[in-house]
C-alpha cells in the first residue's frame, strides 16, 4: 500500500479566526506576536515534557526547540504547552511511586485538552520518562489530528571498575551490600557513578521499550528510538520530525490511520524481539483501547508464541539501547522481521510510507560484527519472553517476563505482604529464603492505587542472589528493569476481591511459565469460605486525583484505562 497524497485539508485553527468571532479570536493571537499572514499556517502544538525532576526529561527543552524551528521552517505556528512526569526511578518504593500510572492518564489529558481546546491542527509531542510515551500516545489517539512522537533519547552508561551501569545497577547493589557482598564505598560509588547526565534508563526497560515500539508503529522516525539524549543526531532528529508532521498535516495522516491491529502487531513483534518491559502489555491494552483497536490480553500471549527473541539487551541480557543503536537500532530489528514474515510491511506510517518501504534500504541481515542484534536462526529464544500466566490465582491473566530464567517453573510456600514497604523490609532482613514465594498485594490499579513498580523488591532479591529462587507475585506493576522469577499485572486484585488477596503465609503457590499457569494450591471449599469472610478495604485515598484513579481505573486486564464506561 502506498499512500497518495490527498488535496491539503481546511485547517482547524481557521475555523476559529474567520467569521463573526474573527477580530477577538485574532486579538488574543496579536498579543503573542502573531502577524495576519500567520492565519493561514497550520497551528501546530508541541507538547513540551521538560522538566528538572528527573534527567529522563532534563534534557528535553533542546528537542522542544528543534521541533519548534522546524514547524517554523516548514511554514507552521508553534504553540507550546507543557506535560508533567513522574520520576519512576526517584519515585520507586515510595508513597509517590503510586502517581507513577496515574500520570500517564493526567499526560493524555493534557495533550487532548490542549491541542482541541486549541483547535490545533497537528501536535509534536515530546517526552522522556516512562509515562510519557503511552500518556502522549494516548493524548494523540484521542485528538486524533495529525502526531509525532519525539522521544527524549536514552541515557549514556555510567562507569565504575571497568563495568556499564545504569539505574537498576543501583537498585541490584542495595541487595549486594545488605547482604553482604558489596562494601559500603563500592555502593555509594555505584550510586554517583551511574546516571552520567540526561536521558532515559539504559537498558530495553519500560522508556527505550515504548519508543521502539512507537518507531515499529510509525508514529516516530526511523532510528530515532535508540538515540542517546545528549547526541546532536536527536535534536537534528527533532527538527526532522517536525517537518514531517507539517507534510502529514498537508495530507491528513491522522494517528488512528496508523495506529492499527496490524500495527499494533508490529509495536508487539519489536517488544517481543528485543525483551522489553511488563509495562507494555499495560500500556498497549490501554493504547488500543485509545485507536479503538479490539485488542486484548490475550493477543500478547498470541504473538509471544512466533515471534523469537533476537535482541540480547539488559535487564535479562548484556546490552544497552546505545548498543541496540550502534548495531542498526530498530529498522534492523524490524528488517530481521519483516524478512522472516513476522512483521506487517503494509502498514502506513507517519511519513506517509509504508513500513516496508521505510526498510528498504536497511539491510537483510545484522553485521557480523555485532552480537546484539541476531539473526532469526540464532535467536536467544524462540519464543518470546513476556508470558500471560492464568490459573485460579489469576483467572483474568497476570504478566511474566520469562527471558533469562533456568528453571521457569517453581512451587513453594507464600509469603504474604500488603504493601511494598514491609516486603523489601523482610528481603533485606534476611527474612526470605530459596523457594518461598513472595505475594505483593493490594498494590492494584484499585488497590495501590495507581499499580505501584516492584523494583525495590525485585533488585534486592536479584542482589541478594535470590532472583532465579523465589517468586514473587503481585497485583502491582514491574520496572523494566526487572527480572527474576516475578509475576506482576495479577487480575483481579486484592482489592476488588481476586483470589490473591485470599493467599495465606504458608500456601502452596505455583508459577508455570511452561504450562503458563499460576495456581493457588487450595482447594476451592477453603477458598470460597475465605471469600466470604474477605472485606474491602476502605480507599486509600478520597480525594485528588489517586481517588479519581481508583474510582474510575479497569482491570490491569484491561490497561488500567479511566475511560471504560
Amino acid at each position: 500500500m502506498t499512500n497518495k497524497t490527498i488535496p491539503i485539508q481546511p485547517l482547524r485553527s481557521a475555523n476559529i479566526t474567520e467569521g463573526k468571532s474573527r477580530a477577538p479570536n485574532r486579538s488574543m493571537y496579536y498579543g503573542m506576536g502573531y502577524k495576519e499572514t500567520d492565519f493561514g499556517k497550520p497551528m501546530v502544538g508541541v507538547a513540551n515534557g521538560h522538566s528538572t525532576i528527573t534527567p529522563c526529561n532534563s534534557g528535553l527543552q533542546k528537542l522542544a526547540d528543534a521541533a519548534i524551528a522546524g514547524i517554523e521552517e516548514a511554514g507552521g505556528n508553534a504553540q507550546v504547552f507543557g506535560t508533567p512526569t513522574i520520576s519512576d526511578g526517584m519515585a520507586m518504593g515510595t508513597e509517590g511511586m503510586k502517581y507513577s500510572l496515574v500520570s500517564r492518564e493526567v499526560i493524555s489529558d493534557c495533550i487532548e485538552t490542549c491541542v482541541q481546546g486549541q483547535w490545533m491542527d497537528g501536535v509534536v509531542v515530546v517526552g522522556g520518562c516512562d509515562k510519557n510515551m503511552p500518556g502522549g500516545l494516548m493524548g494523540m489517539l484521542r485528538a486524533n489530528v495529525p502526531a509525532i512522537y519525539v522521544y527524549g533519547g536514552t541515557i549514556l552508561p555510567g562507569r565504575y571498575k571497568d563495568q556499564d551501569l545504569n539505574i537498576v545497577s543501583v537498585f541490584e547493589a542495595v541487595g549486594q551490600n545488605a547482604a553482604g557482598n558489596m562494601s559500603d564505598e563500592d555502593l555509594k560509588q555505584i550510586e554517583q557513578r551511574a546516571i552520567p547526565g540526561t536521558g532515559s534508563c539504559g537498558g530495553m526497560y519500560t522508556a527505550n521499550t515504548m519508543s521502539s515500539s512507537f518507531e515499529a508503529l510509525g508514529i516516530s522516525l526511523p532510528y530515532s528510538s535508540t538515540m542517546a539524549n545528549p547526541h546532536d543526531e536527536k535534536q537534528n532528529s527533532a527538527k526532522e520530525s517536525a517537518k514531517v508532521l507539517i507534510e502529514a498535516i498537508k495530507k491528513d495522516i491522522k494517528p488512528r490511520d496508523i495506529v492499527t491491529k496490524k500495527a499494533i502487531e508490529n509495536a508487539v513483534a519489536v517488544i517481543m524481539a528485543t525483551g522489553g518491559s511488563t509495562n507494555a502489555v499495560l500500556h498497549f491494552l490501554a493504547i488500543a483501547h485509545a485507536a479503538g483497536v479490539e485488542w486484548t490480553i490475550d493477543d500478547f500471549e498470541r504473538m509471544r508464541k512466533k515471534v523469537p527473541v533476537i535482541c540480547d539487551l539488559k535487564p535479562s541480557g548484556k546490552y544497552l539501547a546505545v548498543d541496540l543503536h550502534k548495531a542498526g537500532g530498530i529498522p534492523q530489528v524490524m528488517k530481521v522481521l519483516l524478512k522472516a514474515g513476522l512483521l506487517h510491511g503494509d502498514c502506513l506510517t507517519i511519513s506517509g510510507q509504508t513500513i516496508e518501504e521505510v526498510l528498504k534500504d536497511v539491510p537483510d541481515q545484522p553485521r557480523a560484527d555485532q552480537d546484539c542484534i541476531r539473526p532469526i536462526d540464532k535467536a536467544l529464544y524462540k519464543e518470546g519472553h513476556l508470558a500471560i500466566l492464568k490459573g485460579n490465582l489469576s483467572p483474568e491473566g497476570a504478566v511474566a517476563k520469562i527471558t533469562g530464567l533456568k528453571n521457569p517453573v517453581m512451587t513453594g510456600p507464600a509469603k504474604c505482604f500488603d504493601d511494598e514497604q514491609s516486603a523489601l523490609a523482610a528481603i533485606l532482613a534476611g527474612k526470605i529464603t530459596h523457594g518461598d514465594v513472595m505475594i505483593l498485594r493490594y498494590l492494584g490499579p484499585k488497590g495501590g492505587p495507581g499499580m505501584p513498580e516492584m523494583l525495590a523488591p525485585t533488585g534486592a532479591l536479584i542482589g541478594a542472589g535470590l532472583g532465579e529462587t523465589v517468586g514473587l507475585i503481585t497485583d502491582g506493576r514491574f520496572s523494566g528493569g526487572t527480572w527474576g522469577m516475578v509475576v506482576g499485572h495479577c487480575a483481579p486484585e486484592a482489592a476488588e476481591g481476586g483470589t490473591i488477596a485470599l493467599v495465606q503465609d504458608g500456601d502452596s503457590v505455583t508459577i508455570d511459565a511452561k504450562q503458563l499457569l499460576l495456581q493457588l494450591n487450595v482447594p476451592e471449599a477453603e477458598l470460597t469460605k475465605r471469600k466470604a469472610a474477605w472485606k474491602k478495604p476502605a480507599p486509600r485515598y478520597t480525594r485528588g486525583v489517586q481517588a479519581k484513579f481508583a474510582f474510575n481505573a479497569s482491570s490491569a486486564s484491561n490497561g488500567a484505562v479511566l475511560d471504560a464506561y
